[in-house]
């Protein structure tokens, strides 16, 4: 008696994260609330730093009242391998607008899910850029929090999660889109 294997259909197979099917899936909807949830990380930080809202930033030292959403961070890298460069940084004018334009813009992005892309290369060179700050690492070799927030954006764009509970599906039908894909 022979045996017939039947290849299962697509309606058989469950979806995969990033493969699109009429419905998401329940990796889809994970992968939308880590973008939620690491763009909500992004805003806050802008909104905490451009306020002081006392969280991270008291209200003295908030950007509006004429503190820099730099100097803490970058001035506290002075003991650490890379501290001249980083701490020849704080503070700057130019410096802090790049700094709180990519917390606000990065934020917003991945919040909307619209320009994931953009987003998740901005992102991952900031976050990059502040473990290079911090190295040597006080608890790891070289694996901290900056590194897992840079690697969850790039996995956030290359699966397209902004397509689930956001803007990104539409927007990648606009025709700026369609013209400039590196804008999804």
């Amino acid at each position: 008696m022979a045996t017939t294997h039947q290849r299962p259909s697509a309606a058989d197979r469950p979806p995969v994260a990033g493969h699109r099917t009429e419905h998401a899936s329940a990796a889809d909807y994970v992968w939308a609330a880590t973008r939620i949830a690491l763009g909500w990380i992004f805003l806050w930080a802008f909104i905490d730093k451009l306020f002081g809202l006392g969280f991270a930033t008291p209200a003295a030292k908030a950007w509006i009242n004429g503190g820099s959403p730099t100097t803490g961070f970058l001035k506290g890298t002075a003991d650490r391998a890379l501290g001249g460069f980083f701490t020849s940084l704080a503070g700057q004018a130019w410096v802090d607008w790049l700094f709180m334009l990519g917390l606000a813009g990065i934020g917003i992005a991945l919040v909307l899910g619209a320009g994931m892309r953009i987003a998740a290369v901005s992102g991952a060179l900031l976050m990059v850029l502040m473990w290079a700050a911090e190295l040597p690492l006080a608890n790891n070799p070289f694996m901290d929090e900056h590194l897992i927030y840079a690697l969850l954006m790039a996995g956030l764009a290359l699966v397209n999660a902004g397509d689930t509970v956001g803007i990104g599906k539409w927007w990648s039908q606009t025709a700026l889109v369609r013209k400039y894909p590196v804008l999804r």
